[in-house]
């Protein structure tokens, strides 16, 4: 095949990859915003044990590896601020890179492990066992009843994630700084609230509930892709997976690009 029939091949079946999960996240987006003013009940007993799974046992992970990032971060900047003299700018660096980048990333990066592969492999089980068949001869929409409750779980959960992320983050530089760069808790803390502003924590949350739209798409996706037999259960998992970070990462530029160049000079 030649070179551009390859790229125009992949471009439709990118764009049409895209509509897809347009489609899915509209559909959501009806279920949890109109249908329940049109007498049809969301069901919020699925979205609450799906908001269990994603946020609250997700705690822990997300706190030791959010604590582990920050003190890494505070680490990397002080190698290079200490040549400068500029060791008390630590705090700034690490609040600011915390809120706006790394703690909305990194949260939305551990959900996709925990979370957004799980999604893949509830729905392509069902898929495989004629499931999903028999939700639509019982006239359940699978949208309705699977994925809905998934995207509202995500969209709320996701920003209590990142910014308890945000807390460790700077809870981790704040152990380097108080131990190794001459602060005390609270220089640290005060140095940390003086260098954030609000647009600062609002583009870290604003990212987080896109990032949660694109991990409930791409996994709900794929799981009503998956092929016959055990084996594409795996296979739909583990795409999943790949394509929840390259959209993640791919939002998150975008995002970031969207930011920077609205940002008051």
């Amino acid at each position: 095949m030649p070179l551009t029939e390859s790229i125009g091949a992949a471009t439709i079946d990118g764009l049409a990859y895209v509509g897809d999960l347009a489609r899915l996240a509209g559909g959501s987006a009806r279920a949890i915003f109109i249908d329940p003013f049109r007498g049809r009940k969301l069901r919020l007993s699925r979205a609450i044990h799906q908001a269990m799974a994603v946020g609250v046992e997700a705690l822990p992970i997300v706190s030791l590896i959010s604590f582990f990032v920050g003190m890494i971060f505070a680490l990397q900047s002080a190698y290079q601020l200490r040549k400068l003299g500029a060791l008390q700018f630590v705090a700034d660096a690490v609040a600011i890179a915390i809120t706006r980048e790394l703690g909305p990333l990194m949260t939305a990066i551990m959900v996709i492990g925990r979370s957004g592969s799980s999604f893949a492999a509830e729905i392509g089980t069902m898929k495989v066992n004629e499931e999903i068949d028999a939700l639509e001869t019982m006239a359940f929409e699978p949208v309705h009843f699977l994925v809905a409750p998934k995207f509202l779980a995500m969209i709320l959960m996701l920003p209590c994630l990142t910014t308890w992320a945000d807390f460790m983050g700077v809870i981790g530089g704040g152990l380097f700084g108080v131990t190794k760069a001459g602060f005390t808790w609270v220089t640290y803390f005060h140095r940390t609230f003086d260098a954030l502003v609000l647009r600062d924590v609002t583009t870290g949350l604003i990212k987080s509930v896109m990032f949660g739209i694109v991990i409930t798409a791409v996994g709900c996706r794929e799981g009503f892709s998956t092929g016959l037999g055990s084996e594409q259960v795996g296979r739909s998992t583990t795409s999943a997976v790949v394509k929840s970070i390259f959209m993640v990462i791919l939002v998150d530029l975008v995002f970031t690009a969207l930011f920077y160049f609205t940002a008051p000079r």
